[in-house]
């Protein structure tokens, strides 16, 4: 067996290995974004909301990283630039969204945010235990542990303004957590935009001359 086999051979079982866990951190992102779009209209919860677009853009970073195995760095690279600018587009739209709560007003449902808060938690646990051995991976398994990361952090923001939400029967614990993830998730997408960036110009800088 030639070198260029022996090395197809053992890069094989990992690119299938970070497939299915990707696909599985796909499928439970995906599910969860539905649900909690539902739960956030229902219960009028901008942390919710901020959530369940955390959610989508997971999906997003999953689907993308798994187009993304097996083909360039180069391409790669650039993939993880485009997680970074749909995840800033994301949480600026969730910081607007909390703004314009605040002006029009709302009537956040406790209860709903604290269950909501926890399902979402166990999800994204589970999900960041699976990717945490590809952390050290290329940018785009990176950028996913990021993403995920991120959601953790989101999760207990939600379910404390719940808490708070229950405890004070006033709206705004909800809509600080809101514009907070909003803001979170536009300073992660600036890490993933970085990463991105560095790869591309290391990319560049192996192909001169």
């Amino acid at each position: 067996m030639n070198d260029c086999c022996a090395d197809a051979c053992r890069q094989a079982p990992k690119s299938e290995a970070e497939r299915r866990t990707l696909s599985i951190a796909l499928g439970l992102n995906a599910m969860m974004f539905v649900i909690g779009l539902a739960a956030a209209i229902i219960g009028q919860s901008a942390g919710v909301l901020a959530d369940s677009f955390d959610m989508l853009t997971d999906a997003m970073a999953y689907g993308l990283g798994l187009w993304a195995i097996g083909r360039s760095a180069r391409l790669k690279a650039r993939t993880a630039v485009a997680i970074g600018v749909i995840l800033w587009l994301l949480g600026a739209g969730v910081l607007v969204e909390s703004v314009r709560k605040a002006v029009v007003g709302s009537q956040p449902v406790g209860g709903l945010m604290i269950g909501m808060a926890m399902l979402s938690l166990v999800v994204n646990v589970t999900v960041l235990r699976m990717l945490a051995k590809f952390r050290g991976g290329d940018v785009n398994l990176r950028a996913s542990y990021i993403c995920t990361r991120a959601d953790v952090v989101a999760n207990i923001g939600v379910l404390a303004s719940g808490a708070l939400v229950l405890a004070t029967h006033s709206r705004f614990p909800d809509l600080i957590v809101g514009a907070a993830i909003g803001i979170y998730v536009m300073k992660e997408s600036m890490e993933i935009l970085s990463q991105g960036r560095t790869a591309l110009r290391e990319e560049a800088s192996a192909e001169m001359p």
